[in-house]
């Protein structure tokens, strides 16, 4: 006896070991068709007489080139298998491509999965592009209705920059070879900054130019940034993968290419406010400081000390000045003492008592008459002036 666990597993077992449901090929159309939060893809895959319930895991789901709804028609590679929870048999797809494109999208994939085991979308070499671009290189049809579209954006977004077209085909057996020899043009004039590269919508064919590995090695091989812009939001090209940036649509393209011009004036009246701000915070700031090291110079300034010794010098001499005065004050009284003394035994007060001096021819005052020689000449002086005389 069989438990409904072993006999699934068993079922499971078989469907693994058949070779031919192990890589199967089907089409059919796309119904209850689910994307999980998880990246897996649920749907049905039916036609008139039956349906086939798939899963796509997130991995598998990742390298789909379109992005497929209920509805669809579409060609699925991948295996059967048994889902042993809800005892049903399934396909697990690995590929999935619209039906009626089968060989492009084939060769889509086929290139896509060459260029990207070379490297040539691997991030290290993206480019980043400049935020202030002086000219703008633009590789698409002259006459394509994207064209103006990207002129219009890029005047309004940011009229200061300069535009340079290199017209080519965008469609067509020679569009790549022309793509090819514009860009290679474009990219070898120093004054480009930026290069888009683009056309509108159509369909795989009409944009399998872009899917091209000329085209796409010449993009790679750019000094200057490339933008893809090919298609609308939904189509994606090799020349997408390979280019520094991927746009959705040629006028998105534009608008990465360039800064808003408007939010550059926002921005600089904001940054201009903000720096008036501090500006103002800082002035502030060091007036403070200016006044806090005033105070501070003022207290240490020499010119406190000099004023405090000028009045200390003055009150010295002042100080000097009295003393002086009352030491010439004392010195004259002194004086006048020393005077009346001298005066009082100056010969002058005996002249004045009625007394006489007698001095010889030289002028020595005579003390006794033994000092006289006869008829010397003397002169005598009286209290009020003086005479001469003979002696015999």
């Amino acid at each position: 006896m069989w438990s409904v666990t072993e006999l699934t597993g068993y079922i499971k077992e078989l469907f693994e070991i058949d070779d031919h449901l192990q890589k199967v090929e089907v089409s059919g159309e796309l119904s209850n068709f689910v994307r999980a939060r998880s990246g897996h893809l649920y749907f049905t895959l039916k036609d008139e007489g039956a349906q086939l319930k798939c899963a796509m895991w997130k991995s598998d789901a990742r390298r789909l080139g379109f992005g497929p709804q209920s509805g669809d028609a579409v060609v699925i590679n991948g295996r059967i298998s048994v889902y042993e929870a809800s005892g049903a048999y399934q396909l697990y797809a690995k590929r999935m491509i619209p039906a009626g494109r089968g060989d492009l999208t084939l060769a889509f994939e086929a290139l896509k999965e060459k260029l990207t085991y070379e490297g040539l979308f691997d991030p290290e070499h993206k480019q980043p592009l400049p935020h202030f671009p002086r000219k703008i290189g633009i590789v698409t049809s002259a006459n394509a209705a994207a064209l103006q579209d990207m002129l219009n954006v890029l005047q309004r977004r940011y009229p200061l920059v300069q535009v340079l077209i290199a017209p080519t085909l965008v469609q067509g057996d020679m569009a790549p070879a022309q793509i090819v020899r514009a860009l290679e043009w474009i990219d070898g004039r120093t004054d480009i900054d930026t290069i888009i590269i683009g056309r509108g919508g159509g369909s795989i064919e009409d944009l399998w130019a872009f899917n091209d590995e000329r085209v796409a090695r010449a993009i790679f091989a750019a000094q200057h940034p490339v933008i893809s812009g090919v298609g609308h939001e939904t189509d994606f090209t090799i020349a997408d993968f390979v280019a520094d940036v991927r746009a959705p649509t040629p006028s998105a393209a534009a608008e990465l290419a360039v800064p808003d011009i408007e939010e550059l004036a926002g921005a600089l009246h904001g940054m201009h406010n903000a720096l008036q701000q501090d500006m103002s915070a800082y002035l502030e700031k060091q007036e403070w400081r200016v006044r806090e090291l005033t105070q501070k110079l003022t207290h240490l300034s020499p010119q406190r000390r000099l004023d405090t010794d000028r009045q200390r010098v003055d009150g010295l001499l002042m100080r000097l000045e009295t003393a002086v005065s009352r030491r010439l004050e004392r010195e004259e009284n002194r004086l006048g003492v020393m005077m009346a003394r001298l005066t009082a035994v100056s010969p002058l007060a005996t002249l004045e008592r009625g007394y006489a001096i007698v001095r010889d021819e030289n002028g020595r005052v005579l003390h006794s008459v033994t000092a006289v020689t006869p008829a010397a000449p003397l002169t005598i002086q009286l209290k009020d002036g003086k005479f001469g005389a003979t002696t015999h």
